[in-house]
């Protein structure tokens, strides 16, 4: 069996090549092959410490993008050029020992097409997990992902799998939405998870709504149902508050109308229908770029990919 180490790197200079040594340390018996991906990091050197690695191991494949596309895209590119019986994904901030794959490869073996990692304790920020748990609640409504499955980034995924996952050429890839889409076969099992000593998570609020509108956007029409059901339910309840106001003025002549309820109807539906607005927009504008055949990610250059494995 053949395994692809399939790493993501931002902002990461500082932990990679840690990193990569302690998986060659620790699968010096296995056959592996490691992808790195450099998401054009702006901060450091990532590039170089990842370019020294590849140099330095035939079995380290480096691909450095042009511009930064976003994890998710990242690591779609890692997918498709890894070539493994399985890619275990991991993010770079040694919070997720490389130990623990095999943990993930063992589950997986029982006949599992994707293994999940989870956590007894995450030892992530607040501000992190409170995303993650925000993340989970839409992801079980807008993906039907069974409650009890949390969606981790470090997980396991097999051949079949990937080929189908990589099929998907959209600039908005969503990794969790496109494995749901493919397979209900999967697992989790616990693995070890350690607090970071190096730098800060490189989730941003800024990041975590772009990853909540690659959901709601590109894998699931729920929102748009809940705008028209939304629109519906002001429908009726104008429709009812109007009726209540022409019958409370006939029975009550002396009543002044003021302007303060006409100005806040004003606000409210002018708020109602920017909403309603910027959520189609929002639909709209992702599948025109899609149609405008922007690129996933794009290369600038890639070290070791042409070297058979």
């Amino acid at each position: 069996m053949k395994l692809s180490i399939c790493i993501p790197v931002y902002n990461g200079a500082d932990t990679v090549g840690t990193l990569v040594e302690e998986i060659i340390k620790d699968y010096k018996n296995h056959d592996i092959e490691i992808v790195l991906v450099n998401d054009c990091s702006p901060k450091d050197n990532s590039a170089q410490v990842c370019i020294e690695l590849a140099k330095k191991y035939n079995f380290v494949k480096f691909i450095d993008l042009r511009k930064n596309s976003g994890e998710h895209n990242a690591v779609m590119c890692a997918l498709n050029y890894c070539t493994g019986d399985y890619a275990a994904i991991i993010d770079d901030d040694l919070q997720n020992p490389p130990l623990e794959i095999l943990k993930l490869v063992d589950e997986a073996q029982k006949g599992y097409d994707v293994v999940f990692a989870k956590y007894h304790k995450k030892k992530h920020n607040i501000f992190r997990n409170f995303g993650s748990k925000i993340n989970d609640i839409f992801a079980t409504w807008l993906l039907e992902k069974p409650k009890n499955l949390y969606l981790c980034s470090f997980k396991l995924i097999s051949r079949p799998v990937i080929n189908e996952i990589i099929k998907y050429k959209g600039p908005f890839p969503y990794i969790d939405g496109l494995i749901l889409r493919v397979t209900r076969n999967f697992s989790s099992v616990f693995v070890e998870h350690k607090s970071r000593e190096n730098g800060k998570s490189n989730y941003t609020l800024g990041r975590l709504v772009h990853l909540w509108l690659s959901m709601f956007v590109n894998f699931s029409i729920k929102p748009m149902r809940l705008i028209m059901g939304l629109g519906f339910f002001t429908m009726i309840a104008s429709l009812i508050l109007g009726i209540y106001f022409v019958i409370d003025k006939i029975l009550n002549p002396q009543i002044s109308v003021g302007w303060t309820s006409l100005a806040t109807l004003i606000l409210f539906f002018g708020g109602l229908q920017s909403l309603i607005l910027g959520f189609i927009g929002e639909y709209i504008g992702k599948n025109y770029l899609d149609q405008n055949g922007t690129p996933q990610y794009t290369v600038k250059n890639e070290y070791n990919t042409d070297i058979k494995q």
